[in-house]
C-alpha cells in the first residue's frame, strides 16, 4: 500500500508521459500493481526514429526548388512549339518584302511599257559610206539610219516565236540635251499588248528609213515580218533598206578573236565592257518568269542588255567605215 501510495505521488518522468496513460485499478477489486522494472521502461527514441512527417515540409520546398531551377535552364517542348525560329527573308516572316514587279519607262497602253534615253555620244559629221558593205559608192546619212534589236521568247523563230521587247537607236538633235544617240525601247507585260507593240514601231520607222542591226537581216526582220502578218497589220520593213553588220564584221575579224559575237566584237574592237550583263540566252526565261507572276528583277537587266546591244550597233557602224577605209588601197 506505501509503495503504491508513493507511486502515485512521484512526477512522471519523459518516457512515462510518453507512454499512454493507464488507469489503476481499485483496491477493493484488483490487486496492487508491482512496481515497474527497470527493464520494462520504454527505450529512449534515437534521432534516426524521428517521425517523417517532423521534416516533410522542409523536404518539400527544397524539391519544388529543384524543380524551379530545371524549369529556368531548359524550355519546355511547348514554348519552343509558340516561337520557331524563322529565317530572315523567309515566306514566313513577317518582315518578307513584297514582290517587285516595277518595270521601267511609262505604259503607254496596257502592258506596254516604253523607255526613252539619250547618250551624248557624237553624231558623225558626214554621210557614212557603205562599201564596207560592198555597197559601191552608195552612202547613208546618219539620221536615217535606225539601229535595231529584238528580246524574243526563242532563238529558233517560226511562227511560235515572238518578239516581247523591241529596241531601237537613232542619231537625233534634242532640244533639251543637244545632239546625240536616242535609244527607245519596247516591252510587253503581257500576250495580249504585242499589238501595240507593232503599231508603236511601226510608228519609228519612215520611207527613207535604213534599218541597222547585227545578223537581223536573218532572224529579227523575218520574225517581225511573221508577227506583222499574224497580227493582220500593215507591215512596214517591207521596201526598207537594211545594213546588216554581222557579215562585214566576219570578213574584217574572222580569226582575229575567238569569235564574232557582239559582245566579243564590242569588247575587243571598241573597248566596252558590260557589267552584270544578262546573257541574251537567259531572255526568255526571265520574261516568261515575270509573265507567270514572278520578280522583274530578271527582265530589268534584259531591258539594260537590249539597251547597250543597239547603243552598240551604232558605234559599230562608224567603226566599220573607218576600218575599211583604212584596209582600202590608196589613190
Amino acid at each position: 500500500m506505501r509503495r503504491l501510495i508513493a507511486l502515485r505521488e512521484r512526477k512522471p518522468g519523459a518516457d512515462i508521459a510518453a507512454s499512454p496513460a493507464v488507469e489503476p485499478a481499485s483496491p477493493a477489486t484488483a490487486p496492487p500493481s508491482p512496481a515497474p522494472s527497470p527493464a520494462a521502461a520504454p527505450p529512449p527514441r534515437a534521432e534516426s526514429e524521428t517521425p517523417s512527417r517532423a521534416r516533410g515540409p522542409r523536404t518539400d520546398i527544397d524539391a519544388l526548388r529543384r524543380l524551379i531551377a530545371l524549369r529556368e535552364r531548359k524550355p519546355t517542348p511547348s514554348a519552343a512549339i509558340e516561337s520557331p525560329p524563322v529565317a530572315a527573308g523567309s515566306a514566313a516572316s513577317p518582315a518578307r518584302r513584297s514582290l517587285d514587279r516595277s518595270l521601267p519607262g511609262e505604259e503607254i497602253a496596257p502592258g506596254l511599257y516604253y523607255l526613252q534615253a539619250h547618250l551624248p555620244l557624237p553624231v558623225p559629221a558626214s554621210a557614212l559610206s557603205l562599201a564596207f558593205a560592198k555597197r559601191g559608192d552608195e552612202s547613208v546619212e546618219p539620221q536615217r539610219l535606225l539601229f535595231f534589236d529584238t528580246e524574243t521568247t526563242g532563238l529558233a523563230g517560226g511562227t511560235g516565236t515572238r518578239a516581247f521587247m523591241i529596241g531601237a537607236a537613232d542619231w537625233q538633235h534634242d532640244p533639251g540635251r543637244g545632239a546625240g544617240l536616242r535609244i527607245r525601247q519596247l516591252t510587253i507585260a503581257s500576250l495580249a499588248a504585242e499589238p501595240a507593240m507593232l503599231r508603236e514601231f511601226a510608228g519609228w520607222l519612215r520611207p527613207d528609213t535604213v534599218l541597222s542591226s547585227y545578223n537581223g537581216r536573218c532572224y529579227d526582220a523575218p520574225l517581225l515580218n511573221a508577227r506583222y502578218r499574224l497580227a493582220r497589220q500593215p507591215n512596214p520593213l517591207l521596201g526598207l533598206d537594211h545594213v546588216d553588220l554581222l557579215f562585214p564584221t566576219r570578213r574584217l575579224y574572222r580569226g582575229v578573236w575567238e569569235n564574232c559575237k557582239l559582245a566579243t566584237i564590242e569588247r575587243e574592237l571598241l573597248r566596252i565592257l558590260r557589267e552584270d550583263d544578262l546573257p541574251g540566252a537567259q531572255a526568255p526565261a526571265a520574261w516568261l518568269q515575270y509573265l507567270r507572276g514572278g520578280s522583274a528583277a530578271l527582265l530589268r537587266r534584259v531591258i539594260a542588255h537590249n539597251h547597250q546591244d543597239v547603243a552598240t550597233l551604232a558605234q559599230l557602224l562608224p567603226r566599220l567605215v573607218q576600218a575599211h577605209a583604212e584596209l582600202a588601197p590608196s589613190g
